[in-house]
């Protein structure tokens, strides 16, 4: 739920190249105001490209630059039809600026991260500014959204690091953005019909740090060196007020830096903004979802290959990840293929442990379509192709705890409702088996919880741009709140027996089982996303039949 709307303040100049001069109002600086008062740092806004000075063999002849600059086709001047999410993107948008009517805000798509030396990880965009925007896997690093304050609520500006013409080095001799050394980049104008959003250059964007007050808010996590800037021009303004007024009078903080607030306040906003799904958000977890069953699909065709190599984990992996690759940008997480006693351990992601016949593999991996939307999904296999009777005892107990929880999944049920129904059946089933110390209804007891070393994790999360999604939303927004229509989250209930614990007899010790599937909350009560996906012992041993027959 939004936060309570504040007054509406004055609103400010948009940040383009006829914003007054305001430095004239001020009274001549010492040299300490210079420091606060410089101009932003060009770095934040456009990074040098990485220095290969010691190796670069790249021609820096006049004649090269000369010739290299010349003789090419003219570019096409065609223009994309507006992309699907758009309007989608557009409402977003609108219902983030009723929130903040009067406040700029910024939201960065963050940058490249090094992996090493000068190798980057893939760039993914931040996930409020893919919400915000509509743009997803073919997002450009460095973009900042800035929503600019006016009368009727605010305008809304792309910044991005538009290609460089054929007439500069940047063409050729810049790795990070030259066109001969990663692929062709749109212009602003393709952007701007694309998103159906008003575009500039990322030169422009210096003007909006200019701009930048004490209210301006920004999504601190998505790219800190951008928002290392946001906050010194915050400072610089709150400074300008000190010499200019009386401090006492006036509405500014130099809160920044490490904590700010009200930028948790914004991150909180945009968060709680997507526990609710739009039709569009719907259908892509739809596809989502679609990709990952076909990548489950492969990994069980290919059982006999990887249970006869030394690391099979990592032949499962490899094996959904090509799906997440074809079908999708990626993987939506570090895929969790975990054989053996390795499903005892909850994000096992190293991968590298043997697929051995008798046992079970937990496989716990989701495809990232190239919106960024992502299916988060877990099915527990016998690697041979049969349960054993108490393995089969272990994964009956944990799908009747899934199927208790999606019982209660209803709109007007409280979200934490969820995760209890699934616990009272463990709680039960643990008791069942000999495992508690007490019964199970003082396991469920708040102050106790015996049952709970069997399954440490909780039952659900919400799903969607992020694994995780609405990580920041309020715990009485989330773990209290409300289920609705729109929401999507998992269920995904589970038992670990570590292969040390002797409070289980030993016949279970090492047997680790998930059921995780992906529940969309619609008027008439949840779906169950992942259905399709055999799930209960006997369909999943026809399943793997089928598959590897």
């Amino acid at each position: 739920m939004p936060r309570a709307a504040t007054t509406a303040r004055s609103s400010r100049p948009s940040p383009r190249a006829d914003l007054p001069d305001t430095a004239s109002s001020r009274h001549p600086p010492g040299q300490w105001e210079n420091d606060l008062m410089a101009s932003p740092s060009e770095s934040a806004i456009t990074p040098a490209p990485r220095s290969n000075e010691n190796r670069s063999t790249t021609p820096g002849s006049a004649g090269f630059k000369a010739y290299i600059s010349g003789s090419w086709a003219e570019r096409t001047a065609e223009l994309p039809s507006a992309r699907e999410q758009a309007p989608f993107a557009a409402a977003r948008r609108a219902r983030i600026s009723a929130i903040y009517p009067g406040t700029r805000l910024i939201i960065p798509a963050g940058r490249l991260k090094q992996r090493s030396n000068d190798t980057d990880y893939a760039f993914r965009a931040h996930s409020a500014f893919a919400h915000l925007t509509g743009w997803g896997s073919d997002s450009e690093p460095g973009a900042v959204l800035v929503l600019e304050p006016t009368e009727a609520g605010h305008d809304a500006t792309l910044y991005f690091r538009e290609r460089a013409g054929r007439d500069s080095d940047e063409f050729y001799a810049n790795p990070d953005i030259g066109e001969f050394w990663i692929g062709p980049r749109p212009s602003i104008v393709q952007v701007g019909a694309d998103l159906v959003l008003q575009v500039r250059g990322i030169a422009e964007l210096a003007a909006v740090l200019e701009a930048v007050d004490s209210e301006t808010v920004v999504v601190r996590e998505a790219d800190p060196v951008f928002t290392d800037e946001v906050d010194e021009a915050r400072l610089r303004f709150a400074a300008e007020k000190v010499l200019t007024t009386n401090a006492s009078d006036s509405p500014f903080s130099l809160e920044i830096n490490a904590e700010h607030e009200p930028d948790d306040h914004f991150a909180r906003d945009l968060s709680e903004l997507r526990l609710v799904k739009d039709s569009y958000e719907i259908g892509q977890m739809r596809l989502a979802v679609a990709a990952t069953a076909h990548g489950f699909d492969d990994v069980i065709r290919d059982l006999p290959r990887s249970s006869s190599h030394l690391r099979g984990e990592r032949l499962v992996e490899g094996v959904f990840n090509t799906r997440a690759r074809s079908d999708g940008n990626a993987v939506g997480y570090d895929t969790i293929a975990a054989s053996g006693v390795h499903a005892c351990i909850l994000h096992w992601t190293r991968n590298d442990g043997p697929v051995t016949p008798g046992d079970l593999i937990l496989l716990d991996a989701g495809v990232e379509v190239d919106s960024y939307y992502t299916a988060d999904i877990t099915r527990t296999l016998p690697v041979d192709g049969t349960f054993t009777p108490v393995q089969r005892r272990v994964y009956d107990a944990v799908r009747e705890a899934a199927d208790a929880a999606f019982a209660v999944a209803r709109p007007g049920a409280v979200f934490r409702d969820v995760h209890a129904a699934a616990m009272a059946v463990i709680a039960r089933r643990t008791a069942e088996w000999g495992m508690l110390p007490v019964t199970a209804e003082e396991a469920l007891l708040p102050d106790n919880g015996h049952h709970r070393r069997y399954m440490v994790h909780g039952t659900s999360h919400h799903l969607g741009l992020d694994v995780h999604d609405c990580a920041q939303a309020r715990r009485d927004m989330y773990m209290d709140g409300v289920i609705e229509p729109g929401m999507v989250f998992t269920i995904e209930p589970g038992l670990y027996f570590q292969p040390d614990d002797l409070t289980v007899p030993a016949e279970f010790r090492g047997i680790g089982v998930r059921i995780e599937d992906d529940i969309l909350i619609t008027v008439d009560g949840p779906e169950n996303l992942s259905a399709g996906i055999p799930r209960t012992s006997a369909d999943v041993e026809a399943w793997i039949a089928a598959l590897t027959a």
